[in-house]
Order: structure tokens, then sequence, then C-alpha cells
């Protein structure tokens, strides 16, 4: 995996330890992963650090970090971000999430607009399509949710350091730890918040880019299209042979979107 000058930190907020990385010199970005759980310090992160304080958070309940008893939903831990964010002396910040995180990333902007410079959004989930369904990962398990995840995994460098090395105990624990804080978060309603459609219009001061893999197995592009009707100025990017990791399968194309829109060279 490539790697950065970055370094894993954690603060405690309501009595939780809530670990990060952090990385790279300029304003603020968090980065907000999905259901997997951390993956590390990824080459999208290291590429935004040349322009980005890029901060990457282990999600409250996941595997290294605690969560406050309270904390039951995925709207709870929207609300706790906001307050992490607060404790991180950030300010207003851009933010990137792929997947859950993506729907983490959307509730939080729409709680507070005004504390979002800029929303990203890569394989969003959050709204419910209505032709056809967010595939059930959780009835997939791992595994089957994985092989659905990617057109061709030979298109990603870091496949078997991420995803294909043999788990230890340690991974296994890890995993059962996230698969039990994704159900907690993602279950009822399935992957999405029936009021959010319905607060997207706030979002119409808040640059923000819809990224989707063309082949996305697991999340309809219709929610794409959703999340883009329902965001004003809004930009869609469909990103060609990639499914639900458009990030890692398709780096490049995926870069030179992201840079468009962040007016980056």
């Amino acid at each position: 995996m490539a790697t950065s000058n970055y370094q894993e930190r954690e603060l405690t907020v309501d009595g939780a330890r809530v670990r990060y990385c952090r990385g790279g010199v300029g304003p603020p970005l968090i980065a907000l992963h999905s259901v997997e759980g951390h993956l590390g310090w990824l080459p999208l992160y290291t590429e935004l650090a040349h322009d980005f304080t890029v901060y990457a958070p282990i999600h409250p309940g996941f595997a290294g970090s605690d969560r406050p008893g309270w904390l039951e939903s995925l709207v709870d831990l929207s609300r706790f971000y906001l307050w992490i964010v607060q404790e991180l002396g950030i300010g207003k910040a851009t933010l990137l999430g792929h997947g859950m995180g993506g729907w983490i990333a959307a509730e939080m902007a729409v709680m507070a607009p005004s504390a979002v410079n800029r929303l990203i959004l890569i394989s969003a989930v959050g709204v419910r399509p209505r032709k056809g369904e967010i595939t059930d990962i959780f009835l997939h398990g791992a595994d089957g949710s994985r092989r659905l995840s990617f057109v061709d995994t030979k298109q990603v460098a870091d496949y078997e350091l991420l995803f294909g090395r043999k788990s230890s105990v340690e991974d296994r624990e890890a995993q059962l730890i996230n698969r039990e804080a994704a159900t907690r978060y993602c279950w009822k309603p399935y992957m999405h918040d029936p009021a959010l459609p319905h607060l997207l219009p706030r979002l119409r001061d808040v640059p923000t880019l819809i990224a989707c893999g063309r082949d996305d197995q697991i999340v309809p592009g219709e929610c794409g299209e959703l999340y883009h009707a329902g965001i004003p100025g809004s930009r869609l990017e469909v990103i060609d042979r990639a499914g639900h990791f458009p990030h890692l399968e398709r780096p490049v194309e995926f870069m030179r979107g992201l840079r468009s829109f962040l007016n980056l060279r």
C-alpha cells in the first residue's frame, strides 16, 4: 500500500476514544470509510495530502474506536461526528465519504451546511432507490459482498494487501466488530434515511461531487442520480469499468474528476 507522512492519533469525546490518521498540509478534509472498516492510509489520501490536511477516522463502534452507549443510529453517529470535528478544532472542512461514509457525510452536511466547505460522495448509500434495492451485504457476507464490489480486482494495485491476505485471529475479530457496528447503524431502515432526500436541498451552497462506478452491484446507480437531483448544482461523475470502489479500481479516472472538482492541478 502506498505510504505517506501521516500520524496515527486519538482523541476522547464523551468518554469514547476515537482513533484517526492525519497527514498532509492545507485546509482540512475528513475521509469517512464504509462498512468494511478502516483500510489504513489509502493511496487516495496520499494524493489528497499534497493539498489538504487529511483526517481519516475510525468510526466509533468499529474496531479501533469506542462507541458511547447512547449512540445507536447513523443519525446519532453523524451528530457525534460534528462533535468530533469540533473537538479536533478543524472548523469548516471538506467531507469525503465512501458507501456508508458517504451517507454519514451527507447527514453531517444537511445538519450543518455552514460547517462544510465541499462534499464528495463516493458510491454513497443513504437514499433509497425507487427501482431495485441496495444489496444486502449482511446476507452475502464479507466475502460475497467483496466479490460483488469489483469489476476486476486486477485493477486494484493494493487488492491483496487490502483484501486478499489470509485473516489472522485479530483480523477476524475486527471483522466481527465492524459487522456488528454496521448492522447497528445501517439495518433498520436498511442503508437509508427516509428524511434525507427531503433535506438535500439545504446543500444548495455546498459544492458537491457524486462519484459512482457504472457497474456497481452494491449501490444502484439511481442512488447517485437521486443525490444529484436532490443537491442543487451538484456534479455527477460515472466512472466506466468500476464497481463499488471506483477510487481503488479506477484511481486515475477517479482522480481526474476529483481534481477537476477541487480545482487542483
